[in-house]
């Protein structure tokens, strides 16, 4: 028998190749015992997470801190608007792996672990694979640690390594591997690992390092958010720029070599630059995503009804509109769909972080006075009591009223005018008038009814801003012009589905339908600031005592924004007034909403357009003379006038033997002769000394019968024809 001789030529053993064999010795130990000890972890019970976010982890804070996430705001098609800092000051913003670009998933499994969806929590191989690299090269290469280790690292909040801390990441991602799927724990990954300083999530990095979000990921900024995490203080790219470029580069050689990524496209990135500087996150909407959050304090992701693109753009419009003005000045605009009431963009001020303009305040609520915005709803409420019209005459005349006497913002007087004119120059004395027609008390109930606000005292001077009102409420007084089918609310929220009709239906309207359209019809006539183009929008100017504040209201047929400009603490401006400072932003603001301007509703029923002369003859003139509605115009008045007949809701049945038309009679009670009838807003002739008339009917449908006697006092019903 041939024995063979083996020798040990000197110098050929050493303690490192004794090392190296040892490792791979155990490595193989480990191998074989790995079917009979993983048998055993197979009976751990799944990753309790109920009980893991109440436990006090080893920094005695609670372990569920580490999984609580950023408040964030968003727009209404889920866009980021603000962000806020987690319970434990961290930057850790909700993201899933579908919200990140597909090659930073694909690097990061190709660099971390390429065997994820094929173990249970552990790789042998990749431990047999670390133990060679670290026994061939006398150092660490690479680690053995799945992502699923990773994460079980990441929740125990662990940064010692020692053989006791490796035994319980491996307990820890069996169990989640029983409890969650591969998505899941992936998911768990890309929201919980650092990024250094307190950056914690794929997201949060990618909004700090590139300003953008991870969706939008490049290659070569995929791959160091792959790089990273490995070392997050030692190569954070605003401090080791060169650090993170050499560990980029490595992600992306090892994904070219793995046939990953193209030789064109490892080249391209690795000629990229490094960020050296960390961005600030987004704070859009400031005011409104502050209030929001204390609103709703515990929930992750609130959603507002707001537009991020228009935000963006008129917080910037507010910004340079206010720096052009002046110091000091501050502006605020506030943008409305009123069809739906959705609040489409909320800047509370021209600067949230210009302390010396207060930016940190938000004027959309603040009460000051509104000028003579509120004139609007005092002429509406003429049209519905039936003693104005557009058309009828008014004398712009010196008045008192007791020991007031109000004067015009010019300090002249413009004689007999028509209701129009009067609004579109925005004439004090006409609308103090009108006011002490329709009785202040009435006009303050109005509002109450409408559930707008319960501060309007009852007086003439508020037809001159004397009243707090803010941005919001007058907004939402504007409303029910823009849009009076429907009595809305402001919404703020993020809307599923459009409400119903019925779902809108709040509170009572402040005019009807008729009123708003006549107010829109002079309001779109009214004179525009300069270089505007006349007739795009109905809109009003208001300038409060003092020139402290400047106002805008203005709307189309589908947008409505309030605009104001002054002083937050309410200091006076020279010459600051609502049509020269107010004006043109309210103009340039409807400019970036970036929509054509959307036409204006249908005229309804009853309006009537025309000359002064084919108005009846108490809608020609208004005569302060009979103060028609405040009882002292020393005339007897006796009853107050009625339809007796038809009753209101009545239903007519027109017959085929009737030829197409029939004849309704129309009787009334009360009130002073001569009696005016109208049907749908058109006279219908009658004798003077009669309280009846007959009305044809042609068509079927809705009609409105109206009835004005000699004092302009009315009252109308509604039939249908059938």
């Amino acid at each position: 028998m041939n024995k063979r001789l083996v020798t040990i030529a000197p110098g050929s053993y050493s303690l490192k190749g004794w090392f190296g064999g040892s490792v791979l010795v155990a490595s193989l130990l480990v191998l074989l015992g790995f079917g009979a000890w993983h048998l055993m972890l197979s009976s751990l019970p799944p990753f309790d997470m109920n009980s893991y976010m109440q436990a006090k982890g080893a920094d005695g804070r609670p372990q569920g801190e580490r999984l609580s996430t950023s408040p964030i705001v968003v727009d209404r098609k889920n866009k980021l608007l603000r962000a806020f800092t987690a319970l434990d000051g961290r930057w850790r913003l909700p993201v899933t792996q579908e919200d990140i670009a597909p090659h930073y998933v694909q690097l990061l499994l190709n660099f971390e672990d390429k065997e994820f969806y094929n173990h249970a929590g552990i790789s042998p191989k990749a431990f047999v694979r670390a133990a060679w690299q670290w026994a061939k090269n006398g150092r660490i290469i690479s680690g053995g640690s799945t992502l699923s280790m990773q994460v079980a690292r990441l929740l125990e909040g662990r940064t010692k390594r020692s053989l006791a801390t490796k035994w319980d990441q491996i307990i820890t991602a069996l169990q989640l591997e029983k409890q969650f799927s591969k998505a899941e724990i992936l998911d768990l990954y890309v929201r919980l690992t650092p990024f250094g300083g307190n950056l914690e999530g794929v997201r949060s990095a990618s909004l700090a390092y590139f300003g953008k979000e991870p969706k939008r990921l490049s290659l070569n900024e995929a791959a160091l958010l792959v790089a990273l995490p490995q070392s997050p203080e030692g190569r954070r790219p605003d401090r080791f720029s060169l650090r993170a470029k050499k560990a980029r580069d490595r992600v992306l050689q090892r994904a070219y070599l793995n046939k990953v990524i193209s030789k064109a496209d490892y080249l391209y990135a690795k000629r990229q630059a490094i960020p050296s500087l960390r961005r600030a996150f987004p704070a859009w909407a400031p005011h409104l995503s502050e209030q929001a959050l204390k609103d709703h304090p515990k929930t992750g992701v609130i959603k507002t009804s707001l537009n991020r693109p228009l935000q963006i753009k008129l917080e910037a419009l507010a910004k340079s509109h206010a720096l052009r003005l002046g110091q000091g000045l501050s502006a605020a605009i506030l943008v409305i769909d009123h069809q739906n009431g959705d609040v489409l963009a909320h800047v509370g001020s021209s600067d949230y972080n210009d302390h010396e303009r207060y930016g940190p305040i938000d004027m959309i609520g603040r009460i000051r006075s509104p000028g003579s915005t509120l004139k609007p709803f005092i002429y509406g409420m003429g049209f519905d009591a039936g003693i104005v019209h557009p058309d009828t005459l008014i004398d712009d005349a010196p008045v008192r009223f007791g020991a007031y006497a109000p004067e015009n913002f010019d300090g002249k007087f413009h004689g007999s005018v028509t209701i129009r004119q009067a609004l579109q120059k925005s004439l004090n004395i006409p609308a103090v008038k009108l006011l002490a027609a329709v009785k202040p008390a009435r006009f303050s109930a109005r509002f109450r009814y409408a559930g707008i606000t319960k501060t309007i005292p009852n007086n003439l001077a508020i037809a001159l801003g004397g009243v707090g009102f803010s941005l919001k409420d007058l907004v939402t007084s504007y409303l029910h012009i823009a849009n009076p089918e429907t009595a809305l609310v402001l919404n703020y929220k993020q809307r599923a589905k459009a409400l119903s009709s019925a779902q809108h239906l709040k509170h009572r309207p402040l005019m009807s339908e008729k009123a708003a359209y006549y107010i829109t019809h002079i309001l779109r006539g009214a004179p525009p600031p300069k270089n505007a183009k006349p007739g795009a929008l109905a809109y009003k100017t208001g300038t409060s005592y003092g020139y402290r504040d400047g106002w805008a209201i203005g709307y189309d047929g589908r947008h409505l924004i309030g605009v104001w400009i002054g002083r937050p603490d309410g200091g006076a401006t020279t010459n600051l007034t609502g049509i020269g400072a107010a004006g043109p932003l309210l103009f340039d603001a409807f400019q970036h909403i970036g929509e054509r301007r959307v036409p204006f509703g249908r005229q309804p029923r009853g309006v009537m357009l025309g000359n002064a002369s084919d108005l009846p003859p108490p809608l020609r003139q208004f005569d302060k003379k009979k103060q028609y509605l405040t009882g002292r115009s020393g005339l007897k008045t006796g009853e107050k006038v009625m339809i007796a007949f038809p009753p209101s809701g009545a239903e007519f049945q027109m017959r085929q033997r009737q030829h197409g038309t029939m004849n309704i009679a129309l009787k009334a009670q009360g009130g002073k002769l001569p009696l005016t009838w109208l049907v749908d807003g058109k006279v219908v002739p009658s004798k003077a000394h009669l309280r009846q008339s007959f009305y044809e009917a042609r068509t079927r449908g809705f009609v409105e019968f109206s009835v004005i006697d000699a004092l302009g006092k009315t009252d109308r019903v509604q039939v249908r024809i059938r």
